[in-house]
């Protein structure tokens, strides 16, 4: 975690579709900041017109007389990815640097709503982000001129914000002990898929265990039917609209409103002209579900499994929180009905709760560090203080190794696997399988397959100065430690020689500086609008 700096702190939810930022007001509520249009969400569009001048969420009628090249969305799902640049105005740039733009509009707007500058700030990410999507978020704050003080898991903010706003967390000791609740939170955003299971009392709050997957939103729903009207298209006109950059987007936002508007009305139409020729389809509910049954199939396999994985039966569980715009579609809670045997809540709004547990987060954070809380009650200060929150991993965490009897081939082994409370610490012991070496190399990597090509590699260090003849076989004892900060800390010793090395990752201190001050620069020299 980063010390806090004057000014004032907010909570981030940077979404793939939309984001939001909420901060906390003087009765200890979170409140979502309206941006410049007095709406409460910001969807996560980037245009880049040719002036240079950026404009971060246009809507629908406006973006479709814009060049679609210079047009970027879904951007959050290229976070992390070393591979992805997009040029503009010969600049090669990356995801940390449209992210950093959608973080300055909002905390424009914010400052504007506010009448002060916001420096600090808590940044959700899906729990199923690696540790270099995490860093790329890092960066992205800081480009954006943020002092990120925390990365917070979507799932747990939303949490946070439904357990707060109950009143169930953080409540004042009245002698009598209170009742554990279990809870699943099923977060369906528009590009991004979590599923949570949290249990927590009055002053404690514990994730128990997370899967989800990084591409996987309400996107790939509105890509179904892209597929299917431009599939129409073809038929009828041998035309696809899909090989028109400007045509695809305008089918895009055209099906978009058509699930938005399937989630309220039994069918929905839509007209769609390309060069001359115009298609009128009546898409039905159970058209729609059709198309995307495996889609939401995906989700429930990745329910049953974490539910399976923490031993805990769906009737066991006190709640099934929505959260995310996507969850709105009725197939998603009829599904979670008839697995879990409940009705599925919306006790907050889903496309706001996550930014406003980001923004409590924060003030649990602040109240900490500094004893106090911008424009908050003793009380509220207190009880944010009160509460202690566990946390798991959401990636296993391994070393490379070299199995017996066959030097040629790499393995993954895990010391610490995932859902894993924080903190926590593993030892184990292992042996060189060389001999006489220069020096040992430990390889850090985050994932669950055996094969290395399967996992991220994190990071890596070597022991060296070794004892002259060190044989096959001499033992090297490994600790491998992880906190509740997201800081692993390795520790390799080679006991013959007693020599040792460490090894510290952690994402907010892994940013390329230069970098990070190159893109600033970059970023300050567009006009954010």
């Amino acid at each position: 975690m980063t010390q806090f700096v004057d000014g004032l702190t907010v909570g981030i939810d940077l979404g793939t579709s939309s984001s939001g930022i909420a901060t906390l007001a003087a009765d200890g509520q979170p409140v979502v900041i309206p941006n410049s249009d007095g709406q409460m969400i910001t969807p996560s569009v980037v245009v880049i017109n040719d002036n240079g001048e950026v404009v971060i969420g246009p809507h629908g009628d406006w973006i479709r007389t814009v060049n679609p090249d210079r047009v970027i969305v879904g951007i959050k799902r290229q976070m992390g990815n070393p591979d992805y640049s997009k040029i503009i105005d010969g600049n090669p740039l990356n995801a940390e640097f449209f992210s950093a733009l959608i973080l300055m509009k909002l905390k424009q707007d914010a400052e504007a709503r506010l009448g002060g500058p916001v420096t600090n700030a808590v940044i959700t990410v899906p729990y199923y982000f690696n540790d270099p999507c995490r860093r790329a978020t890092m960066n992205a704050g800081q480009i954006a001129g943020l002092n990120v003080i925390d990365l917070l898991n979507e799932p747990t903010a939303a949490t946070l914000a439904y357990a707060w706003q109950k009143g169930d967390l953080g409540k004042l000791q009245s002698g009598v002990p209170e009742k554990e609740k279990t809870i699943l939170v099923y977060d369906l955003g528009g590009g991004t898929f979590d599923v949570t299971v949290v249990r927590y009392s009055a002053m404690q709050f514990r994730v128990l265990a997370t899967d989800g997957d990084t591409f996987l939103g309400g996107l790939d729903w509105t890509r179904r039917l892209v597929n299917h009207i431009a599939e129409q298209f073809r038929l009828n006109y041998r035309l696809d609209p899909r090989d028109d950059a400007r045509a695809r987007l305008a089918l895009t936002d055209e099906c978009d409103e058509v699930k938005r508007a399937l989630s309220e009305l039994p069918q929905a139409a839509l007209e769609f002209s390309f060069k001359e020729k115009t298609l009128k389809p009546v898409i039905t509910r159970a058209e729609f579900e059709r198309l995307t049954a495996d889609l939401l199939q995906r989700t429930r396999d990745t329910t049953e499994f974490v539910l399976d994985g923490v031993g805990v039966a769906p009737q066991e569980l006190d709640e099934v929180l929505l959260i995310g715009g996507s969850t709105y579609m009725t197939g998603v809670s009829a599904m979670l009905e008839k697995l879990c045997g409940r009705v599925p809540v919306r006790v907050l709004d889903p496309q706001l709760a996550v930014a406003q547990g980001a923004a409590i987060h924060a003030g649990i954070l602040q109240a900490r560090e500094t004893g106090q809380v911008l424009g908050q009650t003793g009380t509220v200060v207190s009880r944010l203080k009160s509460v202690e929150a566990v946390d798991v991993n959401s990636h296993s965490l391994g070393i490379e190794i070299t199995p017996p009897g066959d030097r040629n081939r790499k393995l993954n082994h895990i010391m610490i696997p995932r859902n894993t409370a924080l903190p926590c610490e593993f030892k184990q012991r292992f042996v060189t399988n060389t001999p006489n070496p220069a020096g040992i190399l430990v390889r850090l990597l985050e994932g669950e397959t055996k094969e290395i090509d399967g996992c991220t590699f994190i990071g890596d260090f070597r022991i060296t100065g070794l004892p002259e003849s060190l044989p096959v076989g001499s033992p090297v004892e490994l600790t491998y430690r992880y906190d509740e900060n997201r800081r692993i800390t390795v520790v390799a010793k080679e006991l013959t020689g007693g020599r040792q090395a460490t090894c510290e990752i952690h994402w907010s201190s892994n940013s390329e500086a230069g970098t990070v001050d190159q893109m600033q620069s970059l970023v300050n020299s567009f006009h954010v609008d």
